[in-house]
This record gives C-alpha cells, structure tokens and sequence, in this order.
C-alpha cells in the first residue's frame, strides 16, 4: 500500500506541476484561460496573482518529490513527513476551492482526488 500512495502522491505532484506551468507561464493562451474560463482582460489583469498562485502549486509539488525522494534513499520518516505535509496541503486547498465556488467541484476533484487517496494508502501501509 505504500508503494500506491507515493505513486499516487507522485502522481498529484505532476498534476500541481502542470498547474505551475499553466498559471506562472501560459496564463494568457487561449487553451488556459478556456481552462479557467477567464476572458482575455480577466487573464492580463489577474496574471500577476495566477504567476504567485502557480509558484504555491510548484512548492506543493516539489514538497511531495522531495519526500518520496527521501523515503526510496531510506530517509523513511523525513519523506513520510513531506509526503503527508505536501499531500495534505494538496487536499486542503482543493477543499478550499470547492468550498469557496461550487462550480469548481471538477477543478477540486483534480487537484485534491489523488493526494487524498495518496495518504489513505501511505496511512494504511504504516
């Protein structure tokens, strides 16, 4: 079960990183902000704060690598550590979306499925 946590961790990891690229560096196409549903002058004046936001993701991200980095090199409890902190916060922000805006249940689900399943498995494999 551990194994399919990290997996899916590592999964939700990639997932954030993608959301990194989208919000710090293609705020602006025309694919992303059909994603996000802004309009051009939405876009322009809120790229900015999407750069920010994207750097949060990318940490997000790069907390849960480091930790199954860690754990694979037999830094078992440092890399749990990060795993379950990087996961967790994945979660709580999807919860925080979804909470927020209901129209962004699908937004939510993306980002927050995966980590959550992610530390139920690491949880059941201790």
């Amino acid at each position: 079960m551990t194994v399919a946590g990290l997996v899916l961790a590592g999964l939700a990891a990639v997932v954030h990183g993608y959301i990194f690229w989208l919000e710090s560096f293609a705020w602006t196409a025309p694919r992303t902000r059909a994603t996000f549903g802004t309009t051009p002058e939405q876009a322009l004046t809120t790229r900015p704060l999407a750069f920010n936001q994207g750097f949060y993701n990318l940490f997000l991200g790069v907390l849960v690598v480091l930790g199954i980095v860690l754990f694979a090199t037999g830094s078992t409890t440092a890399g749990l550590t990060l795993v379950f902190a990087g996961a967790g916060c994945m979660v709580a922000a999807g919860l925080v979306l979804v909470l927020s805006d209901r129209s962004k249940a699908r937004a939510a689900a993306v980002q927050l499925v995966a980590p959550l399943l992610g530390i139920v498995l690491l949880a059941l494999g201790l």
